[in-house]
């Protein structure tokens, strides 16, 4: 049996991005012990790759704003498949987790009177992100992480022990979830560095793993990003919804190679970017839908109106809903007028001076001109979809972040729901602020109501040692870069942003395929920092989590949000009231099942226009609303 460190802890929270240090701030300052378990360095999770800003209704670059407004926006974005519960706490608490920051310390850019600035993003009826220039996740990890120091030296003074009460374990992988009597009981993992193994007993677990997008070829994602919260769940019993809605942002670079899949943020668009083809058209005008057409301008001059005159709501095309420009800049290329390299052009640098772009997009321009001798005040920017952000993830109660299964939480983008068939730029980040609160607030309560503590049972132990070991043990087994490379080209090319019947069926065989090859996959050397051996377990996730991608896609007949089916091109009422829910069966096959959309309640319904509800739900639906 090999040599276990073993910790209590009353709450463990698995990522230390935004969500994950939200919750655990909130089951800390209710008391609970509580640990962080970061994949990456403390500081590197993948939020601090957030530029835009986050979505807040505070009103103040435009006083008409407030959460009714920003509910039915995410709604809108969305396709009407959003949880309007988790939408509808999320409209109206994000101001509050936004001021509360600012208690904490962070520096948010301000408006000429004093108050935080809000810039406009797309599908944002109002400028409604608050923003630090285009580093605004970095200042949300930086302040968050300080908090928790300010907690850490609070338990200096009174315990004399600077962990005592919250520690964070850097560098730690997390393999398996252990329960008892169908409760949480613990988590079983590995120091990256040394490769030795780890076992933290605790009652209450917050999943805050993030996304899914190293599954793909071309991804903003960080290294991080394989669906470990997404496969935990799973494996726990939990379920997931909602697995076909992927995100693809539409301006990724995609040239030169060397920047290739880094997001460009939206930001460049709500500040002025527009796009245009290879034959020096801006598109854009060319492709607003039908339902959006009262909010969106029709001419180059109405959209600039947008920039100067706050009350003019008349939006530029670029700052459509994602899934919207995504689709755009598709059919441009698949119609040859895109770029030699599969992109069109951003154009920030006619729009507006260095001076502007320096100031308001300074990452940006530092970013692209070290990595790639880009300067974007000069000239623009080739860019594309790229894999960005998953909508589906672990089906959790709305107002307590809880998974089915009893002390298990999910907070931020492993959890699905809040953001239904698409997410708005900038939503992000107040949806992790808002649930990771909410995540650790309940786990906190959960374990304070406990009568008994669940206990981590040694058989399960050992079996979570024997499968950790497994792939080092393999003399002449597959080689799991070879293997995350297949995986990565069957969901890049047969799952990607535009969907076809006969290419998910083909990517369902190819992924059974996959399946039988990661049982044989090797990783020679010892467990000493051994990257080889990190992406043989992390295969294991990337696997199951595509596979209910992929079933869920051949599922749903139709197209809607971040879902595109060439075969079916359009939203079907009947599939608006259908989420698609995965999970295992005993034997580790993927099970899908229909689920009902919840209902929205009447006042919030009536917050649409019923010509607009039309477009997305069936006349008895609308009548039952209106009653």
């Amino acid at each position: 049996m090999a040599n276990i460190e073993k910790h209590h802890y009353d709450v463990v929270v698995i990522g230390a991005g935004g969500a994950g240090l939200r919750a655990a701030i909130e089951a800390r300052m209710a008391g609970m012990k509580t640990a962080i378990i970061s994949k990456s360095l403390f500081g590197k999770a993948h939020t601090v790759m957030a530029e835009g800003g986050a979505a807040a209704a505070m009103g103040n670059v435009n006083s008409n704003d407030n959460w009714m407004v920003h509910f039915r926006d995410t709604m809108r974005g969305g396709k009407f498949l959003n949880n309007f519960r988790m939408a509808e706490l999320h409209a109206k608490e994000a101001p509050d987790r936004i001021w509360e920051l600012e208690t904490y310390g962070a520096l948010f850019d301000r408006t000429k009177e004093g108050k935080i600035s809000q810039r406009n993003f797309g599908g944002h009826e109002y400028p409604r992100l608050a923003h630090v220039g285009d580093r605004t996740g970095l200042e949300l990890i930086r302040t968050l992480q300080q908090k928790i120091v300010s907690l850490q030296q609070e338990d200096k003074k009174q315990y004399g022990d600077y962990d005592a009460r919250i520690r964070v374990f850097a560098e730690t992988t997390i393999t398996e979830l252990f329960q008892d009597n169908g409760k949480i009981s613990g988590a079983f993992g590995y120091y990256r560095e040394t490769g030795e193994f780890v076992l933290f007993e605790a009652p209450a677990i917050i999943l805050a793993t993030g996304g899914v997008g190293k599954s793909y070829k071309v991804t903003s994602n960080s290294w991080e990003y394989t669906g470990d919260g997404h496969a935990l769940a799973l494996r726990s019993g939990a379920t997931l919804i909602n697995m076909e809605f992927l995100q693809f942002h539409p301006t990724g670079m995609v040239w030169p190679p060397s920047v290739k899949g880094i997001l460009v943020t939206e930001s460049v668009r709500g500040d002025g970017g527009i796009l245009k083809n290879s034959d020096g058209k801006r598109f854009m005008f060319d492709y607003v839908p039908d339902v959006f057409r009262k909010q969106y301008a029709e001419t180059p001059e109405e959209a600039d109106r947008w920039y100067t005159d706050p009350d003019n709501n008349r939006r530029p095309p670029e700052l459509l809903p994602r899934d919207e420009v995504a689709r755009a800049i598709n059919s441009e290329v698949k119609a040859g007028r895109g770029t030699k390299a599969g992109g069109v052009y951003l154009d920030i640098a006619s729009r507006r001076t260095p001076a502007e772009i320096l100031k308001a997009l300074p990452s940006m321009y530092h970013q692209f001109k070290e990595l790639a001798d880009v300067d974007i005040t000069k000239q623009p920017m080739e860019v594309g979809p790229t894999c960005h952000y998953v909508m589906g993830g672990v089906e959790v109660d709305p107002d307590t972040a809880a998974a089915a299964v009893p002390g298990l939480f999910a907070a931020g983008e492993v959890s699905g729901g809040m953001h239904g068939s698409n997410r708005l730029g900038g939503n992000s980040l107040s949806d992790l602020l808002v649930f990771g609160k909410r995540a650790g607030e309940h786990a906190a309560a959960y374990t304070a109501g406990l009568s008994a503590r669940p206990a981590v049972k040694p058989a399960e132990l050992d079996a979570a040692v024997e499968a950790a070991l497994a792939p080092l043990q393999r003399d002449g087994g597959e080689n799991p870069y070879a293997l995350h490379h297949d995986l990565q080209e069957v969901m890049g090319d047969l799952v990607g942003i535009i969907r076809r019947k006969g290419e998910l069926e083909e990517s369902i065989a190819k992924l059974a395929e996959l399946r039988e090859r990661i049982q044989k996959v090797g990783a020679p050397g010892g467990r000493q920092y051994n990257p080889g051996w990190h992406l043989a377990l992390d295969l294991r996730n990337m696997l199951v989590v595509s596979e209910c991608t992929a079933k869920a896609a051949l599922e749903r007949s139709e197209s809607r949000g971040g879902h595109t089916r060439e075969d079916f091109p359009k939203m079907d009422p009947v599939w608006r009231k259908v989420n698609l829910v995965c999970s295992l069966t005993e034997a580790g096959d993927v099970e899908l099942t229909h689920q009902p959309v919840p209902t929205m309640r009447p006042e919030l319904l009536d917050l649409f226009e019923r010509s607009e509800l039309g477009k997305y739900m069936t006349d008895e639906e609308l009548t039952h609303g209106a009653a």
